[in-house]
């Protein structure tokens, strides 16, 4: 007992899954033995064993002992323990935190395996396309040895090829596309155009990213609304006018900005309006959003402006491009119009969720990152989700020395190029995380000053398409990699260079004429290759067998193709001895040096930068460089430091090194992560109620979409409809209002007669049976609707109500969401009527639901029973 509590935390995470890495182990020796077919034999054994009802535990230990048999086979890579324990801890339904370089791609393979046994499918969320498609490749190789099927979906696929690939046992895909899949499918017109099937296992990689960093903003499918393109110019030109703390302020913690009265007369005046707030012609919201796209929204910050000149917003966690996602609430075209660019149609939003509630969705969840200890609370409290850290299969040598704060800006930049130059000199591969694209190019401009070579990984096209290259060379003798944000790379930086990447990286250079470029020793390796070549003309083929795997490869069976896989494994021979040489050379010098240039508001992207040095047991060095200029000393207290390095009488050159300091920053970023979680956490609240109503309206729009004859669900909206008018009728007594009600009744449902003239007033005694001659009335009517209809043409009335009803559901359910976000808006100001915003929320939402409900029935009611045939 004594021993299990002074044991640290790693020490209890192997004591508890001792016992079942043994047993696995057991088998998998028992495994080795097999041939691939009994592999295989095993692998549907076990899917009939767990679906005819046998403990999930025995099947867990064979599942990952047949998972690692075949990977070892077919990849050449065999799961180390501390693997098997983040599989264990994925399977039981939680986040497996797994430093870099643990190999959590190959981690993946067990919990799919498991879960895909059960028929369900099986969802692996990546950041990216590039990943989705390179895992669903490579390792996907092993679920399909094993007899899974493996799907990928990948944006540019057609609705029907995203179908077959769902179907699948094993599905990889990226955030963004499951989440817009998830909504389309939901705003579908038949049941063949749906793509996804229920949601039941789903692995997130890089969780911490999907679930935390881009939960701030909900996903949303919108439609075109006219945009007053002519405010968005004059706000944008009046904007450059206004001047900071003068006519406005801004406050860069909560990203808002606000107009002061000296700011409301310029304006007014400027603009030659009485009141900017005016419902009828609104201003306000305009000059707002342009005098933030101008003191907020940065270029090559938060946006670039592409090739097609349009701006496109770049994650700041991921520094990755965002196509096609948009600023909401006209920020957007604020932003285009400060840049001059085409201002495109504000949107209407027509379907959308969060984040959040989507991964809420899924039966078992789980996810896997290398920094998720600092938002534990989150995910405990969102998702219900427990954190368990990873051992490391070997123990970690990375030293993270302390912070460097200078004065200024400049002073920064020059010792970091200077700590650069130095890290050249010796020899030590080198990565530079910056903030931001332009710090990027500002860093790789003092560079070229100074004559060092470097590679330049950011947000701009150009640099993305090689980016898997550069990062397999940043481990390479004196590399310099300059990088914006190094999450979700899915590409580890390996101290002498990746073999694999560089292998492909010369034979590129090859057949694309920049022979020159290699050594001698490669150029040898072409030699006999190149005879072949003139002979058969593979030129057509290089690129296409470049990219396959190398099992393919050994697959093909025409001369030539074996040629170039000789060719292929003789490189690849050549460039792992020189790796090798190379990794235990910069090991001796001290492995990678990671420079951070400013600290990010999340301690996460920090740990991720330097998370990237000093993986499996590999040495290496990490140091953040600061200014009191950055935004976090800025913001959080850099006025004190100032005041402190000028009582200590520190020079504009020299750097204050202390605990003390990084204990503060520390702090601060604390503080930051709270604020942004009271952020996502009322989204979420607050999405939560709309959730509810959101389900509802899905799962009703599916049951409509799997009907083939609606007759009775309109007949169901007709007397609920009926009852509501009616309700009405009987609780009020003047007659005007009576009449008006009869009127409405006969209307709706296009009766034939008066139904005044059957009954003049409605007494309690009698409403009843008024109710039932009224739903008779309905039926004969609706029968006759449908002899009418089916005289045209056989099913007319049956694709008619299918129609009415879906079009009406996402017409009243758009017109609900505007409403909505008016709501959450306007809803805060009640706190000052000592009311509580969220219940008041509730509550309004839940009677906007009711009468969107109501009103969808009568439309579809009103709808089909007024409609009739033209015929030309």
């Amino acid at each position: 007992m004594l021993e299990t509590l002074f044991q640290n935390p790693s020490q209890q995470i192997l004591a508890k899954y001792n016992s079942q890495i043994r047993q696995i182990t057991e088998i998998g020796n028992l495994f080795k033995t097999f041939t691939d077919y009994q592999l295989q034999e095993r692998s549907k054994e076990l899917k009939k064993r767990l679906q005819s009802g046998e403990p999930k535990p025995v099947i867990i230990n064979e599942a990952f002992a047949l998972v690692r048999e075949a990977s070892d086979r077919i990849l050449g890579l065999r799961h180390f323990d501390v693997q098997l324990i983040g599989g264990l801890v994925l399977t039981e339904g939680k986040i497996a935190e797994m430093k870099t370089g643990e190999g959590k791609t190959l981690v993946a393979l067990l919990p799919t395996f498991f879960y895909a046994l059960y028929g369900k499918g099986t969802h692996v969320i990546t950041v990216n396309d590039y990943l989705a498609k390179r895992d669903a490749e490579y390792v996907g190789q092993v679920h399909r040895f094993l007899g899974l099927t493996v799907g990928l979906i990948q944006e540019e696929m057609t609705p029907q090829q995203k179908k077959e690939n769902y179907q699948c046992d094993v599905v990889y895909v990226t955030n963004n596309e499951l989440g817009f899949d998830y909504l389309r499918d939901n705003m579908a017109f038949q049941a063949e155009e749906l793509v996804q099937r229920p949601f039941f296992y789903c692995l997130i990689d890089e969780v911490d990213s999907v679930l935390i960093d881009e939960a701030r903003t909900p996903l949303i499918i919108s439609g075109a609304n006219e945009a007053p393109t002519e405010k968005y110019i004059q706000t944008a030109k009046l904007a450059t006018v206004l001047k900071p703390d003068v006519h406005y302020k801004v406050d860069e913690k909560a990203q808002t900005a606000t107009l002061n009265s000296t700011g409301v007369s310029l304006c007014e005046q400027a603009l030659g309006i009485g009141d900017l707030y005016n419902p009828a012609d609104p201003w306000m919201s305009y000059i707002l959003n342009s005098v933030k796209a101008k003191e907020l929204f940065q270029k090559d910050k938060n946006y670039i402006i592409d090739e097609n000149n349009e701006i496109v917003i770049v994650d700041e966690f991921t520094g990755r491009t965002m196509q096609g996602r948009r600023w909401s609430d006209g920020l957007h075209q604020a932003v285009e119009a400060k840049e001059g660019v085409p201002i495109k149609d504000e949107s209407q939003t027509l379907a959308s969720i969060t984040y959040q509630n989507l991964f809420l969705l899924y039966e078992i969840l789980s996810g896997m990152t290398g920094t998720a200890k600092t938002e534990e609370g989150e995910f405990e409290k969102i998702y219900n989700l427990n954190v368990v850290p990873v051992p490391t299969n070997k123990p970690i040598m990375r030293k993270d020395l302390s912070d460097l704060i200078y004065k200024n800006q400049y002073q920064k930049w020059r010792s970091i190029a200077e700590e650069c130059v130095e890290m050249h000199k010796i020899g030590r591969p080198v990565l530079v995380g910056t903030t931001t694209i332009e710090k990027s190019e500002l860093l790789a401009a003092l560079l070229s000053e100074y004559g060092i070579p470097y590679q330049l990984l950011n947000a701009k096209p150009e640099n993305v398409e090689s980016e898997s290259l550069i990062v397999a060379l940043a481990g390479c003798q004196k590399a310099v990699t300059i990088a914006t944000n190094m999450a979700g790379r899915g590409t580890d930086i390996v101290l002498g260079g990746n073999p694999k990447l560089l292998t492909q990286s010369l034979l590129k250079k090859y057949f694309n004429n920049q022979a020159e470029s290699l050594k001698p020793e490669e150029l040898s390796c072409f030699e006999s290759f190149e005879m072949l070549n003139e002979q058969n003309n593979l030129q057509s083929k290089i690129n296409t067998l470049i990219e396959k795997p190398i099992l393919e490869l050994e697959a093909y069976q025409s001369v030539e193709e074996k040629k170039f896989l000789e060719l292929y494994k003789r490189l690849l021979q050549l460039k792992e001895i020189n790796s090798e040489q190379e990794r235990r050379l910069i090991k001796d010098l001290g492995g990678l040096h990671v420079i951070g240039t400013e600290r990010h508001e999340s301690r996460r992207i920090d740990n991720q930068l330097r998370g990237r040095a000093g993986r499996q047991g590999d040495p290496g060095s990490s140091r953040f460089f600061l200014s009191l200029e950055d935004k976090l000393l800025r913001i959080f207290g850099g006025d004190q430091i100032l005041g402190l390095m000028q009582n200590m009488g520190f020079q504009d050159d020299t750097p204050i090194e202390s605990s003390l300091l990084n204990r503060s920053l520390e702090s601060a970023q604390k503080k930051v992560e709270a604020y942004y979680f009271d952020t996502r956490k009322q989204l979420f609240e607050y999405d939560e109620a709309l959730n509810v109503q959101r389900n509802c309206v899905y799962q009703e729009r599916k049951r409509i979409l799997q009907q083939d004859n609606l007759r009775n669900w309109v007949l169901d909206y007709a007397d609920r409809s009926l009852y509501d008018l009616f309700l009405c009728l009987g609780q009020n007594n003047d007659e005007q209002v009576k009449n008006n009600l009869q009127m409405k009744l006969q209307n709706l449902l296009g009766l034939p007669f008066k139904i005044c003239t059957f009954q003049s007033s409605i007494e309690e005694s009698d409403s009843k049976s008024s109710l039932e001659f009224l739903q008779q009335q309905v039926q004969i009517t609706y029968d006759l609707k449908e002899l009418e209809m089916e005289s045209i043409e056989k099913g007319l009335l049956r694709e008619l109500e299918k129609s009415f009803i879906l079009q009406h559901i996402d017409y009243s359910w758009k017109e609900h969401l505007q409403k909505i976000a008016f709501l959450r808006d306007s809803i805060r100001w009640r706190a000052y009527g000592q009311k509580n915003p969220l219940t008041e929320y509730k509550k309004e939402a839940f009677n906007y639901y009711t009468i969107m409900l109501a009103e969808i029935r009568h439309r579809v009611v009103y709808f089909v029973f007024s409609s009739k045939i033209i015929l030309q």
